[in-house]
């Protein structure tokens, strides 16, 4: 019996995460540090933030933009200690530990953003 990879799930989740930390993330650090900081935009109020993230698409952009890039951390630490640093005898332990770190990083992004009040 042939046991299936998931590494066509793993290759998925690192290019979605990718995209959205190379378009999104930047976004965000230009508002929330230099825009709103140096006064070029209007800040929003914590109130009119929190409403905001009270709406279900924007849970949803949040969870997106929390939970991808941390899938393209561990696959991209993954390699880098695998190829790079030739660490092969502790791919096992690599795997769960960078991965189940996304995991968690994703499980916790969700939890926080369901239970926002």
């Amino acid at each position: 019996m042939v046991r299936q990879s998931n590494e066509a799930s793993l290759w998925s989740l690192f290019s979605a995460g990718g995209v959205v930390a190379a378009f999104l993330i930047p976004i965000h650090l230009f508002l929330f540090g230099l825009a709103f900081p140096l006064g070029w935009l209007q800040a929003p109020s914590y109130g009119s933030l929190m409403t905001l993230a009270r709406m279900p698409l924007a849970r949803v952009y949040l969870f997106v933009l929390c939970s991808l890039p941390l899938f393209h951390w561990a696959h991209r630490f993954r390699y880098a200690l695998y190829d790079g640093l030739k660490v092969k005898h502790l791919n096992e332990l690599i795997f769960v530990l960078f991965y189940g770190g996304a995991v968690l990083g994703t499980v916790l992004a969700g939890y926080m953003l369901w239970t926002i009040a």
